[in-house]
């Protein structure tokens, strides 16, 4: 006999979710059946939710990108496969989920951090240690650093023995970011961020908010520094001062989970886990909400004083 979940569902762009009770059927071939935990909430998944990410999936479809939970009693982290884009995804009680789509959470790793690792981990360990490639010699900015992959790339550079300086647009953050980390907080916006960070001559800078920022973070970067880009939630367009850019000879570096196999994306969320239980990187979660609140832990991702994640309890 089918069991009852409770999921929260999209049936339009633009308008709340409905938390529901459904049937949920056997797994089909391929499949395996993961009892729910946790679910993480992300930018991307607000921008499924108005139809600005994924607006061709179907309607109406379970949202949720990433989630941990068991499977026959094992722990896992449940992310891809379309999950929350072409298929219904995991913000469930349980759900049916292709096999591929399970990573084995180690022991030491409890589901609510796990929850974190889909999106926002796997973002911060492959664009520290893959992409930016940072060493004890760097001297590292992290703006935007009180959002969900900015505590834990402080936690991450940190870990390395870097030098890091976290960046907010929010006074009363500052403490939150030297607990996450940060050697130094500075609160800036975009035009006043080269000032900001006199004295740091950063060496990178991870940069998730686009807009004006990017223009000055080349400016404040040293010659031959890397500039990773991985956002834009200031602004998805800006200048950028090409003379200076090429001048210095910087890099420009990106990263975008949404168009890497899932494979791959697997494997990074394999060692995201590995540096949550070796205690190289760690998870900020700023308030675990029900899932009968989806709506509100959406709109909060827009709210001021938020700090690291914002997850839903899924049972």
């Amino acid at each position: 006999m089918p069991t009852k979940v409770t999921v929260a569902r999209l049936h339009h762009h633009g308008e709340p979710l409905r938390v529901e009770e459904e049937p949920l059927a056997d797994p089909g071939p391929g499949e395996v059946r993961v009892e729910l935990a946790f679910g993480g909430v992300n930018p991307i998944d607000r921008y499924a939710a108005v139809g600005r990410f994924a607006a061709d999936g179907p309607l109406p479809r379970v949202l949720g990108s990433e989630a941990s939970g068991t499977v026959g009693g094992r722990p896992v982290v449940v992310h891809g496969h379309g999950l929350g884009r072409r298929r219904d995804g995991v913000w469930a009680s349980a759900a049916n989920v292709p096999a591929g789509a399970t990573v084995a959470v180690p022991d030491g790793v409890g589901l609510p951090e796990a929850a974190a690792v889909g999106v926002a981990g796997v973002t911060a360990w492959r664009t520290v240690h893959e992409v930016a490639g940072v060493t004890s010699e760097d001297r590292v900015l992290v703006l935007g650093a009180a959002g969900g992959v900015g505590t834990m790339i402080l936690s991450a550079v940190r870990a390395l023995g870097a030098l890091a300086w976290g960046q907010t647009g929010d006074p009363g953050k500052v403490g939150a970011l030297l607990a996450a980390g940060a050697d130094r907080a500075v609160v800036s916006d975009g035009p006043g961020l080269l000032e900001a960070t006199v004295g740091l001559a950063p060496t990178v800078v991870f940069d998730p908010l686009g807009g004006s920022f990017t223009g000055a973070a080349v400016e404040a970067l040293e010659p031959r520094g890397r500039l990773v880009l991985f956002g834009t939630s200031a602004g998805p367009t800006g200048e950028v001062p090409l003379q200076v850019l090429y001048r210095k000879a910087l890099r420009l570096l990106t990263f975008s989970g949404t168009i890497e196999p899932d494979e791959v994306m697997a494997a990074g969320i394999s060692a995201a886990l590995g540096g949550l239980a070796a205690g190289t990187l760690r998870v900020t979660v700023d308030e675990v909400l029900p899932l009968a609140a989806v709506n509100e832990a959406l709109a909060r991702l827009e709210g001021p004083g938020r700090v690291g994640k914002i997850l839903l309890r899924l049972s």
